[in-house]
Formats: structure tokens, C-alpha cells, sequence
């Protein structure tokens, strides 16, 4: 792990809701899902403090949809970040088991990682029949895409905050952003009809989010989901920026984070930690 004088600052910084229980959250550290010519992938795996020996547990895995740069900007690994340390522990103080991992090419990883779960499930003590995917920003198109797989994937839900979706109607605001920051749009040329019409999914959006065509893109999106009936729910943060549940400071965030946490609770099952 890198130190932290040689984080990037937005590494440094941690969600802006806490619940009981959360610090005490179990974490299994570098489980390998994936070997490679440089080595093995690994994951971590975050567990209620309260789960009993054997228990099978609904799990969420948090999507990464960026390739490794070299150097890294961040200075860190993306599963180190104080990000996703905080949602890790939140998700395990919900009563889910919470997946973090390390990667080189996104949708070939994401995929190896839910086969590793399902192949390992017992081990791992996770139900294979209630997994989530969880993504933010430009780590949604990867997200939505493995989400079109939903069936074979063994998926039971999404929640997406602040998210990058799709180009619909000519549109091409997602694929620029793809181009200057580096996530995978693996879903590029689909539309929101390609989904599962009974994957329920949940969208945070940011009023206020300041990269160019994302609300815009996240809007027609919207609105297609809900024209072929799609079982999806929506918040809207007026007054939020991108990347809120670091950079608001506010009630609102914290209902919201509070809003999809239950949500993932309620469609995998979960109990209360």
C-alpha cells in the first residue's frame, strides 16, 4: 500500500456518513479470484461483525471500471481508497458481504471476479443467488453492461450514484468522457431496453454534477427505463455536485447513502448487522 503522503488528496477522503457498527467490520484481505502473467488479482471481501461461522451472505460487489495507469494517479489501489475503505465498512454494517478488487481489464476482471464468487461461494460465505453490482461515475457503463447480463451473471440488482450511462439519441457525451478519463464502455451502441425487465435498480443523481453531458445522458436514460416500464427508482440531490458522498456535506447526502443502502439491503435480503 502506498503512504499517504503520496496519495492523491481525493484518495484521502472518506464518505460523509457513518453508522454503528461499521469500524468493526471483518475484512478478508487479498482473496486471489484471478491469475495473470504478472501474478494473481486479488479482492477483499468486507463481512457484517456480527455474521455467525458458516452464514451465507447477500453481497454487493463495487464495479471498477478503470484499467491500471501507470504511474498511478491516485497513488494507491483502488480498493485502498479511503472511498471505498468507508463503503466497504457501511455496506458491511448493513448486514451485506462487500467486494473490492484489484484489476487490468475491467470487464474481463468483473466477470472473473462473479464467476470466483460463485465458484467459491461457500468459502467465501456468500449466497451466489443474491449478489449486487454497486457503481459510481464512470465506473457505471461497465456497471450497466454486465447488468444487461443479469440472467447468466446471477445478479439480483444495481444502484449507481452519480452515474455515467449510455449515449441514447445520438448523443455522444458518455463516449467523450470514456476517451479523456479511461473508463470501458462496454455497453456503447444498447439501449435501456437491453436490461432485464425485472432488475430492480437504483439511481442517486447529482443536481448540480459538473461533467459536461452527464445529467443529460443519466436524463434520457432515465426516461427510457421508465417508457418500457423498467422497475427502477430515482433520487435526485438538487443541490449536489458529482461524487457527492464526498463533497456534500449535508443531511440530504446522508439520506441518500442511507436510501441506497437500504435499497440494497431490501432487494438482497439482508438483515440489519
Amino acid at each position: 500500500m502506498s503512504g499517504d503522503s503520496e496519495r492523491h488528496p481525493v484518495a484521502t477522503k472518506k464518505v460523509v456518513y457513518e453508522i454503528p457498527g461499521m469500524e468493526s467490520a471483518v475484512v478478508r484481505r487479498n482473496e486471489p479470484y484471478r491469475m495473470t502473467a504478472t501474478g494473481p488479482l486479488t479482492m477483499d471481501v468486507y463481512y457484517p461483525p456480527s455474521a455467525l461461522p458458516g452464514q451465507r451472505l447477500p453481497a454487493v460487489v463495487v464495479v471498477l471500471g478503470y484499467a491500471p495507469k501507470t504511474p498511478n494517479p491516485l497513488g494507491c489501489a483502488f480498493k485502498e481508497m479511503e472511498w471505498s475503505i468507508c463503503w466497504g465498512r457501511l455496506i458491511a454494517a448493513s448486514g451485506l458481504a462487500a467486494i473490492f478488487y484489484a484489476n487490468q481489464e475491467p470487464d474481463a476482471d468483473l466477470r472473473a471476479v462473479l464467476h470466483h464468487i460463485r465458484e467459491r461461494a461457500e468459502s467465501l460465505r456468500i449466497d451466489e443467488d443474491r449478489v449486487g453490482l454497486f457503481a459510481t461515475s464512470g465506473n457505471a457503463p461497465l456497471a450497466l453492461s454486465t447488468l444487461m447480463q443479469a440472467k447468466p451473471e446471477r445478479l439480483a440488482c444495481g444502484a449507481l450514484m452519480s452515474p455515467l450511462t449510455l449515449d441514447l439519441d445520438g448523443a455522444t457525451a458518455v463516449a467523450e468522457a470514456a476517451a479523456q478519463w479511461g473508463f470501458v464502455t462496454p455497453a456503447a451502441g444498447r439501449t435501456a431496453a437491453d436490461l432485464p425487465p425485472d432488475l430492480p435498480l437504483f439511481i442517486a443523481r447529482a443536481g448540480r454534477d459538473e461533467f459536461p453531458g452527464l445529467n443529460d445522458a443519466l436524463d434520457r436514460f432515465v426516461a427510457a427505463s421508465l417508457r418500457h416500464n423498467l422497475p427502477l427508482t430515482v433520487v435526485n440531490h438538487p443541490e449536489a455536485p458529482h461524487a457527492f458522498d464526498l463533497f456534500h456535506d449535508s443531511e440530504a447526502t446522508r439520506e441518500i447513502i442511507r436510501q441506497t443502502l437500504r435499497f440494497l439491503q431490501f432487494q438482497l435480503g439482508a438483515k440489519q448487522a
